[in-house]
């Protein structure tokens, strides 16, 4: 660092210097040393704001931003209003957005609708539209974004989403109304969200716009399909609240992570523009997803994901580890088995982690004693704080399986297996090995193994040695990892 600042002192390779002090800033403790050699001489450092190199305008901009450097706030707003070239423009309003200027939201605000109002040319519009999205940036820093209420009105189509292989179990669930098999899950015609909270199969709620199928992927065309289609009216119907929608972008498709990033932002910014600013792009604050699914042609299906409606079906999930399965996905593998869960059986989970299978367990048949057993402490002491915010009852024991005892025996074990990550096969194939040997040893004669695992090949090898289990039912749940539900009984 030395090195460079010194060649910045002498003027020399100002634009490189600058922005190889830029790749060493990387921690606290580097930020706030070069704070302090730009205070001793800041008269140098904000000079090279004026000068006549475009990209080290941008450089310094950029470095006075890493430092949070409040005393270049008003040479940085000067230069941003000074700078002709578009390209560095967007690179004061990231150093700005670092620092404290909340007196000038006034002024943040002015330029939006300027930007907003004025034509732009195919030539200039991305760096206009990089200017725009920093602008907001800043004025949601301070105001955050405009909050609406969900409030549906009337009649309206939802997706309920789920994994194509166990869409008719969840329809099966879904109370009193029209119902059709969608290729994104189960379509119901509801007229209140009551009506699906007690459903706990499904994912996530999506909404279509109605009539609208499929739209090309091609950013301007698709943005000018969905809102032709009625998207704001859309998100009108299920709000209430004044003020521009704030949404992110998501896409699911083939195409590549670098493709899918440049279609949403060019996506995004036709939506913004086309909107006249009644839709505004935030990816870290935001109130709507407009999700765009592929179909095999390559053409993109649009719905809407509101996090205005809030899901309550899991909010004693305060905890998670990596590891955790997806509650509905727990609810799903209970509504399967449900022919074998016994009303008030004695239960225990050997790999419990946060306890979501044990608390799904009972919701959906009433249990009696549960016990859950694991290795990993953290995640016992968060499995506890989960059954509490339940109200379940569930006996949480840091402990290794292997090692476990109990007075009496059990009616059921369910638990999701451990994944490989790190371990070997070998070591996955003995762990499976030590589960079949321990098993018998806590359950009851016709006592039920209900297991989520992606070993089924371990799973299968162990019942051909394992003569006292039997094979009651085998289900795929997930194509991709190969997760299946297996149900084992002990015979008596």
């Amino acid at each position: 660092m030395e090195k460079i600042v010194e060649e910045l002192q002498k003027q020399q390779n100002i634009r490189v210097n600058l922005s190889n002090l830029r790749q060493l800033i990387k921690d606290e403790k580097s930020c706030r040393k070069l704070a302090q050699i730009v205070e001793a001489d800041d008269a140098m450092w904000i000079g090279f704001l004026g000068n006549e190199d475009a990209k080290t305008r941008k450089n310094i901009a950029l470095l006075l931003g890493d430092i949070s450097y409040q005393p270049a706030a008003e040479a940085l707003w000067d230069g941003y209003n000074r700078e002709q070239t578009l390209f560095v423009k967007s690179s004061y309003l990231e150093a700005l957005g670092k620092l404290d200027v909340e007196d000038k939201l006034p002024q943040f605000w002015a330029r939006v609708k300027e930007l907003e109002q004025t034509p732009v040319s195919e030539e200039n519009r991305k760096h206009v539209e990089e200017e725009l999205r920093a602008l907001r940036k800043i004025i949601i820093r301070y105001e955050g974004i405009s909050r609406h209420t969900f409030s549906m009105k009337g009649k309206r189509e939802v997706i309920l989403v789920t994994n194509r292989i166990h869409r008719e179990v969840v329809r099966r669930g879904i109370p009193d109304m029209e119902t059709r098999i969608h290729p994104l899950g189960v379509s119901a015609i509801c007229d209140s969200m009551e009506q699906l909270e007690k459903l706990r199969t499904y994912r996530e709620i999506l909404f279509p716009l109605e009539g609208q199928a499929f739209v090309e992927p091609d950013p301007r065309e698709a943005a000018e399909s969905v809102l032709e289609a009625g998207l704001l009216d859309l998100l009108r119907e299920l709000h209430e609240g004044d003020g521009a929608y704030y949404f992110r972008v998501e896409c699911r498709s083939d195409m590549t992570l670098s493709e899918r990033s440049a279609f949403c932002k060019k996506f995004a910014a036709w939506l913004e523009r086309s909107s006249g600013g009644a839709l505004v792009n935030s990816t870290t604050d935001y109130e709507i997803e407009i999700r765009l699914v592929a179909n095999k042609e390559g053409k993109l299906f649009p719905c809407v994901k509101c996090f205005t409606l809030k899901d309550r079906r899991f909010t004693y999930r305060r905890n998670a580890i990596s590891t955790s399965i997806h509650p509905a996905t727990a609810a799903l593998i209970m509504e399967l088995a449900r022919p074998y869960l016994r009303e008030n059986a004695q239960v225990m989970d050997p790999f419990c982690g946060v306890g979501t299978m044990l608390i799904e367990r009972t919701r959906a048949v009433q249990a009696g004693d549960m016990y859950a057993t694991d290795i990993f402490g953290d995640a016992i002491e968060m499995g506890r704080e989960n059954a509490a915010l339940a109200g379940v009852a569930i006996n949480f024991i840091h402990r290794d399986f292997f090692d476990f005892t109990h007075d009496y025996l059990f009616d059921e074990m369910i638990t999701n297996m451990p994944v490989r990550g790190k371990k070997t096969k070998e070591e996955m194939e003995a762990l499976y090995s030590d589960f079949f040997r321990k098993a018998p040893e806590l359950l009851k004669d016709n006592g039920v193994v209900i297991m989520y695992t992606n070993e089924i090949g371990f799973v299968k090898k162990q019942l051909r040695f394992h003569k006292e289990f039997t094979l009651l039912q085998e289900t795929l749940m997930q194509s991709k990892g190969q997760f299946y539900l297996m149900i084992l009984g002990v015979k008596g």
